[in-house]
């Protein structure tokens, strides 16, 4: 927790209205300047001078394609979708405003803003400056033309400033730890005060649930003895959100001599998250480290905001929040609420899971609320020129903040890190420290005692968080990959093991996707070398592994239900399906689906269960034999039956017709439940249609040669969220039709694209000049 001195505290106010000005007036001294280079499908390459210039080219290029994403997400981060949208609705995350917005007042106090302002070097300052700079510019050539964005017009649309974008990092920080119990905190009530506020925990439930789902990924990354070249590759793929504050954006940033990166970064934010520049190529996947503890506390009997520490009676701080709500009759009212506080963090309020009583409640301590290093972070990676450097700049800033690295260089050498901000809990802490009860998913510590905090080591970059020597990474020449499971079958013939299991659990079931994936690596690596198009094909082909491990029993029990007609359908269907999530797939897909997601719920469903020495193998099969499995497996089969036939769908329908993007266009790809490496999320719009919400996003394969990179890919969802944009499907359709495309990279590349076309803008004494050319 940051810990301002007391004269800081008080002085924040005055300091911030200064701040605001210099701010503003640095962004306005006329002197940022950029080119931006469009090719094919509207990806900018951005090429600048000086830190500022380039942060102006990202933010005016950002603007033109997501203004009103962007400005959209300045609200939610600031807490201010009440007063504009009414405390009912609900964000993107299907939150209610309201407890948003208490949960983002508490986040993103003066204090903690200006912290993280003041802690960044001055080359990121500069940047963030001229981001701020650069959207503004946009926003004002967008409403002097009077088009060109859907919300030109809404009251909440106004210009940014560099504080929203801190802002805007704050919230990514924290996704993977107090972001997940926004809704816990803002109705957290002490036991002796009526609640006013109950937020849908359900909701809540389910979203941190789906946190490694929504935001997953996979990543393959070939050495020398493996390639097909004996240079490095890449496969990038991460499953993100398809609209939103976490949706990719593709582009390339350079300054002369300094830097030359492409990839894809997320809104907001001056630099690349996931991709590559001449020497190496890298990417992430979400990881299943903890970044957060919970403290039980024990409560004074006399006071339930009061806990004892050591022995000791100590009184809760509270933060009074205010929040202006619009009401339904129009008017606008402040509501206020009281967040608690023990020395560990915030109380947090889960009925059922986490309960205040007059004897408990719990406190949560979020590693990443002091993770100041995260844009610094990814700066020096996108400058980083070799993986030496990469790894060194990952152990020295320690700015990753929930998620693994994979990376790979021109030679031939590739590298896992999984060195993210965890809590320094070891397992002797752990042991003596945790609720046994509570297992081990979620870390509960002894919070009446000062020795269970966080350990600390000189050698970190902030104090309570593990060394990164004392985290996984493994170096290798035939391969790593990664699916979103621990460190520990990264590679099959160096298993990684005996770390804190809030780092990485060893002896777990690996996920079907990690299955598919050590499989499809194995079976290539038998043929001979592996080419770029066996990796795109890993991801392209659809291959719904379960179906593999499953389908030889799931038959064996369709050939005896030949006498009801119902399911006799059904059982043609799964017999003629392709056991692909391809466009033109089956009904059997969707009963496929329907019935796993079913038997998933059950612990006994295997025909043979997970054994630690076979990870790769088990769990596998359907215990059709046992008769509870039967019947449930004849339960949820007549359910989808009953289902699709509501639905409307023909035998004849194919997944094309079902899954769809926003705009119409047919989305092969199915549940990473299922296996299906190219994870695609979809809920039900329609008895008959599913939209895409989340999934594959920035495809990304990069080879190398001793000119350099080669990059193939593509942004699944396109560059721009403005449906008016010509760039607002274009990509989509290419995802949709397999269409992997170059990705221009070198000058010749960017200049010769068939596309390109010319925008220079610069700042004269406070105007704006532009030129363009085709």
């Amino acid at each position: 927790m940051i810990k301002p001195r007391p004269f800081a505290t008080l002085c924040m106010a005055g300091l911030l209205a200064g701040l605001s000005l210099p701010v503003q007036a640095r962004v306005a001294a006329g002197d940022a300047s950029a080119e931006i280079r469009r090719t094919s499908f509207g990806v900018p390459h951005i090429l600048a001078q000086d830190e500022q210039g380039l942060g102006y080219g990202i933010g005016y290029a950002y603007a033109q394609d997501n203004l009103c994403l962007l400005a959209n997400e300045v609200v939610t981060v600031n807490g201010e979708r009440s007063r504009y949208f009414g405390p009912k609705q609900r964000t993107f995350e299907q939150r209610e405003n309201l407890p948003s917005d208490l949960f983002f007042n508490w986040l993103n106090t003066p204090t903690a803003v200006f912290g993280f302002w003041q802690a960044q070097p001055p080359a990121m300052r500069a940047r963030l400056e001229g981001y701020a700079k650069g959207y503004n510019r946009a926003l004002a050539e967008f409403k002097a033309q009077g088009q060109g964005a859907q919300c030109l017009q809404a009251e909440w649309l106004r210009p940014v400033t560099t504080l929203d974008l801190v802002k805007l990092t704050r919230r990514l920080l924290v996704e993977g730890g107090v972001g997940q119990f926004a809704e816990a905190l803002a109705g957290a009530t002490p036991p002796n005060i009526v609640a006013q506020l109950r937020p849908d925990l359900s909701v809540a439930q389910a979203r941190q649930e789906q946190f490694a789902v929504e935001r997953g990924s996979n990543a393959v990354a070939i050495g020398a003895e493996r390639s097909f070249n004996g240079r490095g590759m890449l496969l990038a793929n991460p499953h993100f959100p398809w609209a939103g504050g976490m949706r990719f954006y593709q582009m390339q940033l350079t300054l002369p001599g300094k830097l030359d990166v492409m990839g894809a970064a997320l809104p907001g934010l001056p630099l690349i998250n996931i991709g590559f520049n001449r020497h190496l190529a890298w990417t992430h996947t979400v990881d299943t480290s903890k970044h957060f503890t919970l403290y039980r506390l024990e409560l004074d009997p006399k006071d339930p905001t009061r806990y004892l520490l050591d022995g000791k009676s100590l009184a809760m701080t509270h933060q009074r929040l205010s929040v202006t709500v619009k009401a339904e009759d129009g008017q606008f009212k402040p509501v206020t609420r009281d967040v608690y506080s023990s020395v560990f963090g915030p109380i947090v309020q889960w009925p059922g899971r986490l309960d205040w009583n007059k004897q408990y409640a719990f406190s949560l301590r979020d590693a990443n609320l002091d993770n100041t290093r995260v844009l610094e972070q990814w700066d020096a990676m996108n400058r980083a020129d070799s993986l030496k450097s990469l790894q060194a700049s990952v152990q020295r800033l320690q700015g990753i903040p929930w998620v693994n690295t994979l990376a790979v260089d021109a030679k031939g050498q590739a590298l896992y890190l999984n060195q993210s901000v965890v809590p320094y809990v070891d397992a002797a802490l752990l042991a003596q420290c945790s609720d046994p009860a509570a297992g081990q998913e979620m870390i509960v510590l002894d919070g009446s005692r000062s020795a269970c905090n966080w350990k600390v080591d000189p050698r970190t970059a902030q104090a309570g968080i593990f060394p990164a020597q004392l985290q996984p990474s493994l170096s290798r020449s035939d391969f790593v990959q990664h699916s979103n499971d621990s460190a520990w079958m990264v590679n099959p013939a160096k298993p990684l093991q005996g770390y804190s299991p809030l780092i990485s659990r060893e002896g777990q079931p690996l996920g079907p996707r990690s299955r598919f994936a050590l499989q499809r690596l194995a079976s290539l690596s038998e043929k001979g070398k592996i080419s770029q198009a066996d990796l795109q094909q890993m991801v392209m082909d659809n291959q719904v592994y379960v179906a593999e491990l499953v389908m030889p029993d799931l038959l064996k029990w369709c050939a005896g239900q030949t006498a009801d007609a119902q399911l006799g359908a059904l059982c043609a269907s799964l017999k003629a399906w392709d056991q692909r999530a391809n466009l033109d797939s089956g009904l059997g897909l969707v009963h496929f689906q329907n019935i796993m997601q079913a038997l998933q719920g059950r612990k006994d469903f295997w025909r043979v269960g997970f054994d630690a020495a076979d990870p790769q193998h088990t769990p596998r099969g359907l215990a059709v034999d046992q008769a509870d499995v039967a019947n449930a497996l004849r339960e949820a089969a007549l359910a989808s039956v009953a289902q699709v036939t509501k639905a409307g769908l023909s035998n004849d329908a194919r997944w094309g017709q079902i899954q769809q993007a926003a705009d119409g266009t047919p989305i092969h790809g199915g549940p990473a439940s299922l296996g299906v490496y190219n994870a695609i999320q979809s809920v039900p719009v329609a008895a008959d249609k599913r939209l895409v919400v989340s999934g594959t996003s920035y495809l990304q394969l990069v080879t190398f040669d001793e000119r350099g990179p080669h990059a193939l890919g593509m942004l699944a969802f396109s560059e721009s969220s403005e449906a008016g944009s010509a760039h607002a499907g274009d990509q989509t359709r290419a995802f949709s039709a397999k269409q992997w495309q170059v990705i221009p990279f070198t000058e010749v590349q960017i200049k010769a694209d068939p596309q390109y076309r010319l925008q220079v803008i610069r700042e004269v004494e406070g105007a704006t000049l532009a030129k363009s050319a085709p």
